[in-house]
């Protein structure tokens, strides 16, 4: 029986590790008990010279050459979370090392997040909520152009939260366009959108949605020319990350009122306390909620433990991470 360790932070464990899943493991594996926080120690190194497999999430050690070099028998890396790229290093790959995530089970609910945003930001309720609640009474009808019958929503890269974005639009009355320069056209059609250029994307969409993973270069993506051509009364959702955003254009916009927004990530983030965009009537910041919560993190540690379990009867990874995506994913 292959032999397997947990290894994240301790307020990661707390969250996400139960009984189910250490059970689950428990039945393919030899699963050492505790968890792994730091690969330096002697204990750690006797721990690491002895695993098949690591099983790691949210603040996982990195595995730099040492750690890698301290584990000859590892021969797979399963996250329980999204992005490995905080902790997996060209040494795991150089060694051979199969890597898994679960970021395809982390998109559902940021998409899920999204379609709900899109559909509020259509009949205009952040705007008529905060009228309501001011005057106490019935708000103005929406005026004609507004609502969620023909709307414009723009989404902003195929990621994996990109594409399950457009699945779930599909029901709706909605024009959906994307822009993803890495993605073939013929491609983005069958996703159910119009491929358009960034400008395209911005000046005919209602909503615009971003969903592009942070790398260096899309960094300051959606900058001053990108949110200028936004029609005016236009919705930014940003559930990606908060640095694809000019955060000063950004900011510009929002306080002339012309924009509005729905922001679950910022660049900082949080935001520093003196940050007009607290108070203003045209935003909503929600605290970095669209990820897993909840039960939610359920669905992270079952495919988790899907993948190990397909490791113990010898086969392939349904979620491999390959080294070279990782130019262009998060």
């Amino acid at each position: 029986m292959m032999r397997a360790a947990l290894a994240m932070s301790p307020p990661t464990y707390d969250r996400v590790v139960d009984g189910p899943f250490l059970d689950r493991l428990g039945r393919c594996v030899d699963l050492s008990p505790g968890v792994l926080t730091e690969f330096s120690t002697p204990a750690a190194r006797a721990v690491l010279a002895e695993v098949d497999v690591l099983v790691t999430g949210w603040g996982c050690p990195v595995l730099d050459p040492a750690a890698v070099g301290s584990a000859p028998r590892l021969r797979a890396v399963v996250h329980a979370a999204g992005s490995v790229r905080a902790h997996v290093t060209p040494a795991v790959w150089e060694r051979g090392i199969v890597v898994s995530s679960a970021a395809a089970q982390n998109a559902v609910p940021v998409a899920e997040f999204t379609l709900a945003v899109v559909l509020l930001a259509g009949k205009d309720v952040l705007a008529a909520a905060r009228g309501f609640h001011t005057r106490r009474s019935r708000p103005a009808p929406l005026p004609e152009g507004r609502g969620n019958f023909g709307a414009t929503v723009g989404i902003l890269s195929a990621s994996l939260v990109g594409r399950r974005v457009l699945e779930l639009l599909r029901p709706f009355d909605l024009e959906v366009l994307v822009h993803d320069p890495y993605v073939p056209d013929a491609e983005l059609r069958a996703l159910g959108a119009e491929p358009v250029g960034l400008l395209d994307l911005a000046e005919r969409s209602d909503v615009f949605s971003v969903h592009t993973p942070l790398l260096p270069e899309t960094r300051g993506l959606v900058d001053a020319r990108v949110l200028a051509a936004l029609p005016d009364g236009a919705t930014l959702v940003n559930t990606a990350r908060g640095a694809v955003v000019d955060a000063a254009a950004l900011e510009g916009e929002l306080l002339s009122g012309r924009l509005t927004a729905v922001l679950d990530v910022t660049d900082p983030e949080p935001l520093p306390a003196h940050s007009p965009l607290w108070d203003l009537p045209n935003v909503l910041l929600t605290p970095h909620v669209a990820g897993s919560q909840g039960n939610e993190l359920r669905r992270l540690t079952s495919a988790a433990a899907a993948e190990v379990e397909r490791l113990a009867a010898g086969l392939p990874l349904l979620h491999p991470v390959a080294h070279p995506a990782l130019s262009r994913t998060a």
